[in-house]
């Protein structure tokens, strides 16, 4: 049994892989082309093409999104979205189910791989985390992106986790851009990815319902970087109580 569990398992992602790059290639052109266009028109222009490639590609790899909380994103505003980290899968989970156009902060190595580095370079804030200026970049072009009007997608984990932990300890960052900014924070909860594709780098998956699970905005109005830690324990507690209530019901 477990042999052809495996076996399953590896055939399916292969059939994942191939489809996902297949159905890359369709909107690739669309993508190439907007590497012309600035922001904050790119994200815009980009966002429902992103959205309907994965809104076809998930559910024919048997992964359909539900999503809930859409309603606490307001006409006319925009937010610091984080989101937790399980698998590689969360990435293009994430931002085509965000209401709105978005950028994502990515690393910078990824934008190398042939072809989807041309999709990852032109929907992402690039950065090389062990560069002092391509840190000190990335933060002035988020800051910049939040007052031209979008939202960030940002992962507080900084990398997928790997534990038995709900959630892995936060960074500091996207809490000092919504400082800065003094832009609301809305937790963005991802359940089920980890059961697609955990994270073991085997070659080896399986289908899944996805569940996202936006929660009410946090303000950061009248906050200081003093209140950094306070704020980013309260956005930790809040999404880890919410995972560790509903993660064993969906």
């Amino acid at each position: 049994m477990k042999l052809l569990k495996k076996v399953a398992g590896t055939v399916y992602f292969f059939y994942g892989v191939t489809l996902f790059i297949v159905t890359m290639l369709i909107i690739l052109l669309p993508v190439w082309a907007s590497t012309i266009i600035k922001e904050p028109r790119r994200a815009r222009f980009l966002h429902p093409i992103f959205k309907g490639w994965m809104s076809f590609f998930l559910p024919l790899v048997g992964c359909p999104v539900s999503r809930r909380g859409k309603e606490h994103f307001k006409k006319g505003e925009n937010y610091v979205v984080v989101i937790n980290h399980n698998s590689l899968v969360d990435i293009p989970v994430s931002s085509p189910w965000i209401p709105g156009a978005n950028k994502t902060l990515a690393k910078a190595e990824m934008a190398r791989i042939p072809i989807f580095g041309i999709v990852y370079r032109a929907g992402s804030i690039l950065v090389n985390r062990k560069d002092e200026k391509s840190r000190r970049d990335s933060f002035n072009t988020m800051n910049e992106m939040l007052r031209r009007g979008l939202h960030l997608c940002l992962y507080p984990e900084g990398t997928r986790n790997k534990t038995n932990l709900p959630l892995q300890k936060f960074f500091d960052g996207a809490f000092i851009t919504a400082i800065r900014t003094q832009k609301p924070i809305i937790p963005g909860l991802i359940f089920n990815t980890k059961k697609i594709y955990p994270s073991t780098g085997k070659m080896w998956a399986t289908p899944n319902k996805i569940h996202i699970h936006f929660l009410a905005p946090i303000e950061t109005k009248g906050l200081t970087l003093k209140n950094l830690e306070e704020l980013k324990e309260k956005v930790h507690q809040i999404m880890e109580s919410h995972y560790v209530e509903n993660e064993s019901k969906l």
